[in-house]
């Protein structure tokens, strides 16, 4: 496997950095995780100008432009010879000192990215939907770390992915400081209830995904359904006719339990069903072509 690294692809083995980078000391950066399918990266446009979102508000200077980014990603992917691929786009704040002052990081940002295979979830939970449990792991408040921020600190998610893996599932629910549902630990949430499907709002906590945003568009527009983004309760998702999750690597998934409750009769949802069919045909037709 070939990766990128600051300009040069190395082999997987060769590709290093120091000790001293303040992305490895401190979590001091920022990433992107993105799709490739059937030769097309999917809504490439959106995934690097939320890039370069995080790295503003982190003040943080990517030091390559947006289309140098693109051409290198696929130059990547080709060198792989990937034609359906997960990318992770990852920009460190660079080599520094032990202390936290990134005026202390002297030379550029490193710039990594890395395409590969990825199966997030196994194939028959597509199939017959996955069971979650809520974590009792609070999502950080939107007032002290922006969510939209896709930093390499993701400390709070594993914490709640741990009490996933005790509790045997692969998923766990996080809820903000309030109690009302934000997200998953890498997946954002959706429920149907009454013919309407239903989201936590960005300013619960929330990340503004990539992939939430398709399946939002995919609803309205295709299948004609309202959606409405309000706050949730832990008793909304328990009593809802369906639940699904979205993200890049989990793409859009069924949860049929959740806390050892069935979902409705705990198959998956129509309306779930409906939108993994239109997010397949829309991840196979549009995106950047890698050429």
């Amino acid at each position: 496997m070939k990766i990128y690294l600051d300009g040069k692809l190395v082999p997987s083995d060769e590709a290093k950095i120091s000790v001293f980078d303040h992305g490895l000391l401190y979590g001091d950066g920022i990433f992107e995780g993105i799709r490739a399918y059937n030769s097309r990266i999917f809504r490439f446009k959106e995934h690097l100008d939320r890039l370069w979102a995080s790295a503003k508000a982190i003040n943080l200077e990517i030091p390559i432009s947006k289309k140098e980014m693109e051409k290198a990603t696929i130059k990547t992917l080709l060198a792989n010879n990937l034609k359906d691929a997960y990318i992770r786009m990852i920009v460190t704040r660079g080599v520094g000192d032990l202390g936290l002052d990134p005026r202390k990081c002297t030379g550029a940002p490193s710039i990594i990215i890395i395409t590969d295979n990825i199966s997030l979830y196994p194939a028959e939970l597509y199939e017959k939907g996955m069971e979650v449990v809520t974590a009792s792991t609070r999502r950080i408040r939107p007032d002290s770390l922006s969510p939209n921020i896709k930093s390499l600190n993701y400390l709070n998610n594993i914490m709640a992915k741990i009490e996933a893996i005790r509790a045997g599932v692969m998923e766990t629910i996080m809820l903000n400081s309030e109690g009302y549902v934000v997200e998953c630990t890498g997946d954002n949430i959706f429920l149907v209830k009454n013919g309407a499907v239903y989201t936590p709002p960005a300013s619960s906590g929330a990340l503004e995904g990539i992939t939430r945003n398709a399946a939002i568009e995919l609803a309205k527009n295709k299948l004609k359904i309202p959606v409405k983004e309000q706050l949730l309760t832990i008793y909304d998702v328990y009593t809802a006719d369906e639940c699904f999750l979205t993200g890049t690597a989990a793409e859009i998934i069924p949860v049929v339990c959740v806390d050892l409750r069935k979902i409705s009769d705990g198959t998956p949802g129509k309306i779930t069903v409906k939108l993994i069919k239109e997010f397949k045909s829309l991840t196979r037709l549009s995106g950047v072509p890698i050429k």
